[in-house]
């Protein structure tokens, strides 16, 4: 039998996927993660945006191109949020939701649908574990969390995915350990990283002190300024986490945070940001920005603009407001769309010239860089402050320090 998983979406449903993966290998199918002919296809939406609903519901409806007899199942967080679309698509035999993702391998080897077609239970109050991935890339992605707390008003993913439910630290090293056998750098992720263990009375600092032996090179994904503090910093450094950091902002005005339901202001996170800086000089801090957002007035705007400049990042990611149904911000006054694009590009500008900035500024340093692919003869991969770097003379899957003499493409040589 062969199945194809196809992910659409966050890290966190790569990290599930890849369980699903490997229970399926387990029990003997040939499994890919392809667009390609299969007798089942296992297909992990994604909701985060309008779009990404569109998009999950068009990779379930591709899959008939490949095999019209084809068995599809649907899980996660689109169909989790609105099953009935998918309830609509031929050869849909099952739809489940952000929980219980492991029911489909037994569904599948059963080959059964099983008596409800669609089968959406209430997100767990507790972290549900899933099989031990098989860890196959350069870089690999560790869940550690689940749920996230926080609501903020453009986002529908808390009533998705439930409250915040933290992994046990145990279950983490193991995995963790295991990874460090075939990859040379991990990257912790989940729904929130930055409340890991507020539901089991620990804290990010804690899941990170565990993993200081491990031999392999190690990051945080996205997180809060909230949790930055001399603890994390100090276990940060002293575990040999990498010095990149992607702290979400949002917006860089009080009043569109506020809005935005954001537990911080910009000064909070400025001094978050000089707190980095101040343990790991040379940092690579990474945001998203929202533009446009209901609220935004003109002024608001500049005051982002002018915030942004003075953080110095080294990259953004910048999206127009797109509203989404079921979130409070959807039911504010939207600003036209043409306007949040224009910001958006604003913005985008910006975001080149800081990039630019702090790619110019690594020139003379030495960066330790992981390569992981080849173009022609030339290497490429990134620093631990998440430089892309070039470079002759070294193969993938190595690690090496570089001397950065100028910029290059979209990174440095």
């Amino acid at each position: 039998m062969k199945v194809a998983v196809l992910t659409l979406g966050c890290k966190v449903n790569e990290c599930e996927s890849r369980s699903v993966i490997t229970e399926l290998r387990a029990c003997g199918a040939e499994v890919t993660e392809e667009q390609t002919y299969a007798d089942v296809y296992v297909v992990n939406t994604c909701s985060v945006t309008a779009e990404a609903d569109r998009k999950s519901r068009q990779y379930a409806r591709k899959c008939l191109r490949f095999n019209p007899n084809a068995r599809i199942y649907i899980t996660g967080c689109s169909s989790m949020n609105d099953p009935a679309p998918f309830n609509r698509i031929e050869n849909v035999v099952y739809i489940g939701g952000t929980s219980k993702k492991s029911e489909i391998v037994q569904r599948i080897m059963s080959d059964i649908a099983g008596s409800e077609r669609i089968n959406i239970s209430q997100p767990p109050t507790v972290y549900e574990n899933m099989c031990l991935p098989a860890h196959e890339k350069t870089r690999d992605y560790i869940k550690i969390q689940d749920g996230c707390n926080n609501f903020c008003s453009y986002c529908i993913i808390p009533y998705l995915r439930g409250r915040c439910r933290s992994r046990s630290i145990e279950s983490i090293v193991e995995e963790a350990t295991a990874a460090a056998l075939r990859t040379k750098e991990i990257v912790l992720t989940g729904i929130d990283v930055s409340s890991y263990g507020k539901d089991i009375g620990l804290s990010l600092a804690d899941a990170v002190k565990a993993l200081g032996s491990l031999n392999v090179r190690k990051r945080l994904s996205s997180f809060e300024c909230t949790v930055i503090d001399d603890k994390l910093l100090e276990a940060l450094s002293a575990s040999g986490f990498n010095d990149h950091f992607h702290l979400s902002l949002q917006s860089g005005c009080d009043n569109v945070l506020k809005a935005m339901n954001r537990h911080y202001d910009c000064e909070r996170y400025l001094k978050a940001v000089e707190l980095i800086r101040k343990y790991f000089p040379d940092a690579g801090i990474t945001t998203d920005i929202i533009a446009g957002f209901p609220s935004e007035s003109e002024k608001d705007f500049e005051n982002t603009c002018s915030f942004v400049k003075q953080v110095g990042f080294a990259d953004m990611h910048v999206f127009p407001y797109s509203e989404r149904k079921g979130t409070r911000a959807a039911e504010m006054t939207q600003l036209p769309m043409e306007l949040r694009r224009q910001r958006a590009a604003v913005l985008g500008k910006i975001k080149n010239e800081l990039k630019r900035e702090f790619l110019k500024a690594q020139a003379g340093k030495t960066l330790s860089v992981y390569f992981e692919e080849k173009e022609n003869e030339i290497a490429c991969g990134y620093s631990t402050n998440y430089v892309r770097v070039y470079a002759k003379d070294v193969e993938p899957g190595e690690i090496a320090d570089i001397t950065v003499t100028k910029l290059y493409k979209e990174g440095v040589i």
